[in-house]
């Protein structure tokens, strides 16, 4: 008979598209491994997994049974933290899910405290662009997100939980090191970095672009970069300029390897949203988890000072 063990390693094989790899992170011999994925597969009369190369893949039939085995492990979590819960105890797994500036910065934060004070629950972070994670939420894969962009699907909910103010990202000794704000026009002529498609932050740009007039193809793009980091090197390797949130470039700052400025005329605010599906009931745990941030965001997470001009000079060499 299957169980959830079976789709439980099932899972983890899809996931790290190894059958060793998924072994290590079950504690289980590679040879166990694929007797639980044959058993799976013989007990569906179907193949579940190609090998190409080094790689282990889905097939079509693979890519339905990961799916309802997300949904059920996820089930599973919330049935063991409800009874938990009924017993007084706060225990269980959450899997949630952070766009880019949200899962590398904020979440962490958030996160940090929420463990310490909850030390038998186990948060579960997925890290991608806006789109991917609404499209795992709407699946069932996570049941949080917290994303940098709103959207208009009908069957998500979303709360702003923290307002950013993106800025003009320079190098240290870029020509505008030493003004505090710099025109549309002006910009338009510097060589620019944009994040991918699907990111919050280039929807953001783009947004804030149409609002002032202008459309995003009027940049003079130079290249497009798959995640921040990527946008950061390639500032600091003098490619382009680039529009982030200080959030994301906070240790560059307070190092004065790169500054934030403003652009006149282009209003950058925007704000990120906790997402969850809406027809779905959201655990005891992550009901819980979402009023502790809640409570945690009516203090600054980030230092005030990381947005004067103080915190900008940059260092001597």
């Amino acid at each position: 008979m299957m169980d959830l063990w079976h789709l439980h390693v099932f899972r983890k094989v899809v996931e790290f598209k190894s059958f060793s790899k998924a072994g290590k992170a079950v504690n289980l011999s590679q040879p166990t491994v694929s007797s639980h994925i044959k058993y799976l597969e013989d007990h569906f009369g179907c193949r579940l997994l190609d090998r190409l190369g080094k790689e282990v893949l889905p097939t079509k039939a693979g890519e339905m049974l990961y799916g309802y085995s997300q949904k059920l492990l996820a089930f599973r979590d919330e049935i063991e933290t409800a009874l938990a819960n009924f017993q007084g105890i706060v225990k269980g797994r959450l899997a949630i899910g952070g766009s880019t500036i949200p899962g590398g910065y904020i979440l962490p934060r958030l996160i940090g405290p929420f463990v310490r004070d909850y030390s038998e629950v186990t948060i579960s972070i997925r890290i991608g662009d806006t789109q991917s994670i609404i499209n795992e939420v709407l699946s069932g894969e996570l049941e949080l997100g917290l994303v940098g962009a709103s959207t208009e699907n009908k069957h998500i909910h979303q709360d702003m939980l923290i307002e950013d103010e993106m800025k003009l990202i320079i190098p240290y000794d870029h020509p505008w090191v030493t003004i505090k704000q710099v025109g549309l026009a002006q910009l338009l002529k510097e060589p620019f970095i944009v994040r991918e498609k699907g990111s919050g932050t280039l929807q953001s740009l783009v947004n804030s672009l149409a609002a002032s007039g202008h459309k995003l193809e009027e940049l003079r793009i130079v290249a497009e970069m798959g995640s921040t980091t990527a946008v950061c090197q390639g500032i600091k390797n003098r490619i382009g300029i680039s529009i982030l949130s200080p959030i994301a470039v906070e240790e560059d700052l307070k190092a004065g390897t790169l500054r934030a400025i403003s652009i006149k005329g282009l209003n950058l605010k925007r704000s990120f949203y906790l997402t969850q599906h809406r027809q779905r009931t959201p655990s005891p745990l992550c009901q819980m988890f979402i009023q502790f941030i809640k409570k945690a965001c009516l203090k600054p997470l980030f230092p005030p000072t990381m947005f004067t001009d103080e915190f900008h000079k940059p260092t001597s060499t």
